[in-house]
């Protein structure tokens, strides 16, 4: 989602075939191909894991969860995964890939929802979720409630960006390399456009674009177009922390994503229950 201008894939680049969507739904298609081929952070969230429950798995709750990325991988280890995402479709994708693993789904708001579990020992929010939350109030929220589902001890992790080099590939001609992925007999292309930053948000612009295959030219349909904004609200690691000692959190830690070649870092920030 969060783009590297200099190299030819975003954070979250093309979907692992494996991962392949199964529901003959565009947000999944869509969600799969943007997101669901990063995997810098699987190993600081499998490591987070193991450090709680070694023997017997961890109870996790993961924040924002869409199609599974995070929760497929940490449920295959042996985890017991609660999947928490407010985009039906997303989860009905999750819970086909589930298979014998121990994984639940709830929709729900990352903003206020309410689960019977009030002890998960770790809850991550990966992939600049928590920045998509729409401002500091909003953020505020999440993390009451966070925190009032961890047990005591217990730890928030949350991703976030807080370096990265805006582009226009529409004025300066070039930018990362489109995305793509033949599914259900269409071609699907996602191409970042721009990434532009100023004091409060970081605005990422994609056109997807949806070719329909045919057998035959005079059959042929034409290709369906649009333009994707995510907003993602500015965040320090410092102010993320005074948030957190705000709500009764107290300072965990900071962890961090190395930046690849196709992916820019990110901070993890984490809180203590």
């Amino acid at each position: 989602m969060v783009l590297t201008p200099a190299t030819s894939t975003a954070i979250g680049s093309r979907a692992d075939s494996e991962e392949a969507p199964r529901v003959a739904s565009t947000a999944v298609i869509w969600h799969d191909l943007e997101c669901g081929g990063y995997r810098a952070d699987l190993p600081l969230w499998r490591e987070l894991a193991e450090e709680i429950g070694p023997e017997t798995g961890c109870r996790i709750l993961d924040v924002g969860a869409g199609t599974g990325r995070v929760s497929l991988h940490l449920a295959r280890a042996g985890h017991h995964l609660t999947a928490l995402d407010s985009d039906g479709e997303l989860l009905d994708a999750l819970r086909e890939r589930a298979g014998g693993t121990r994984l639940e789904t709830v929709q729900a708001d990352a903003r206020s929802f309410e689960l019977e579990i009030r002890d998960y020992p770790l809850c991550v929010i990966p992939m600049q979720t928590l920045q998509l939350l729409g401002g500091a109030r909003p953020r505020m929220r999440f993390l009451r409630h966070a925190h009032s589902h961890l047990r005591p001890g217990g730890l928030l992790a949350c991703a976030i960006v807080t370096d990265l080099e805006p582009f226009d590939s529409e004025i300066e001609g070039h930018g990362p390399s489109p995305e793509s992925a033949h599914l259900g007999g269409a071609l699907f292309v996602s191409r970042a456009l721009s990434v532009r930053v100023d004091r409060q948000h970081i605005r990422i612009e994609r056109e997807r674009t949806i070719t329909p295959g045919s057998a035959t030219a005079s059959t042929s349909q034409p290709s369906s177009r649009e333009r994707n904004v995510v907003e993602l609200d500015r965040l320090s690691v410092a102010r993320l922390r005074r948030d957190g000692l705000d709500v009764g959190f107290s300072d965990g830690g900071l962890r961090s994503i190395p930046e690849t070649d196709e992916h820019v870092g990110s901070s993890v920030v984490l809180l203590r229950a």
